[in-house]
């Protein structure tokens, strides 16, 4: 069965890319893809260590590859304003928000959000918003968010967004990926100039399955989402099909959701439908609002630079 390819991805010489959580799975084939078709790469990492690895096997796999290897806590708001810092003088034509934590035990970040909300939107959100005036300054910028199937059943809980009151830890989950599918869908109606779209990568072999239970200290269930990853799920590269035909396809359309074809689980990348409540502009209005209030990162003066 054919379908879209990453050997579909044009020439992206002379284009800035900054993909962040770039050291493993999604991430990483995205910024080895981008790479790879000549794009100039910042691979924004937690983990030092592991994003040096990643970027030596790039450049192993790309010898003429322009990849550079860049701190970012996205659960640190001070990280996330020390990054965009460093990276934002120069034009930036791509930004895709990949990283990610799932399912964890109840944590908080270093500015006492709650750790699955704090990481996949409020830091993505500060990210782009303090990486506007470079996105701005691009001739046709993308920001490409990675979000999640499970988003459809999210709700945002705007009455308890951290889980002060009640904690699920795949309820918070979800809530952070619809939040990460509104704020695609709300940047796009912002601002216009900048082609914002989501993308999910259906059921993918990654290491987020397996972080949670870690942290949890439940090997039983560390050990089966192991099984269930090289039993069920797709590999990492091909996850990683559907944020790069957001990044990169022509004819993507702006606060737009991309996944895999195979009822969202797997295949290759199509336009998907999404929860409809992710496209109501009061929810976005409100989530929008609530999170420059947290983060402190205003859009319209970092637009006006």
């Amino acid at each position: 069965m054919g379908g879209w390819t990453a050997a579909e991805i044009p020439d992206l010489s002379g284009r800035r890319a900054v993909v962040t959580g770039a050291n493993s799975g999604i991430g990483f084939h995205t910024a080895l893809e981008l790479a790879r078709h000549g794009a100039s790469v910042v691979l924004a990492c937690r983990s030092m260590e592991r994003g040096q690895q990643a970027h030596d096997r790039i450049m192993s796999a790309v010898p003429a590859g322009e990849v550079a290897l860049a701190p970012l806590d996205l659960a640190d708001l001070s990280s996330v304003r020390t990054f965009a810092g460093t990276h934002g003088a120069a034009p930036l034509d791509l930004l895709v928000n990949n990283a990610g934590v799932m399912a964890l035990p109840h944590r908080t970040t270093a500015d006492g959000f709650e750790m699955q909300f704090g990481t996949n939107h409020l830091g993505h959100f500060a990210l782009t918003g303090l990486l506007l005036p470079a996105l701005l300054a691009a001739s046709a910028p993308r920001v490409v968010t990675v979000t999640s199937g499970i988003a459809y059943v999210g709700r945002l809980r705007f009455d308890d967004l951290q889980g002060e009151r009640r904690y699920r830890k795949w309820g918070a989950y979800a809530q952070s990926k619809f939040a990460n599918l509104v704020f695609a869908k709300e940047l796009a109606r912002r601002f216009p100039t900048v082609l914002s779209v989501a993308a999910h990568p259906g059921f993918a072999a990654t290491n987020l399955q397996e972080t949670g239970p870690k942290m949890a200290g439940n090997k039983l269930q560390e050990r089966g989402a192991a099984v269930v990853n090289a039993v069920m799920a797709q590999s990492a590269d091909a996850g990683a099909l559907p944020t790069l035909y957001a990044a990169t396809a022509p004819g993507v359309r702006p606060g737009a959701c991309y996944g895999p074809r195979l009822a969202q689980y797997r295949g290759t990348p199509t336009k998907v439908f999404t929860s409809p409540f992710a496209s109501k502009p009061e929810v976005g209005r409100r989530l929008w609002e609530v999170s420059e209030d947290l983060t402190g990162v205003d859009y319209e003066v970092a637009a006006k630079g």
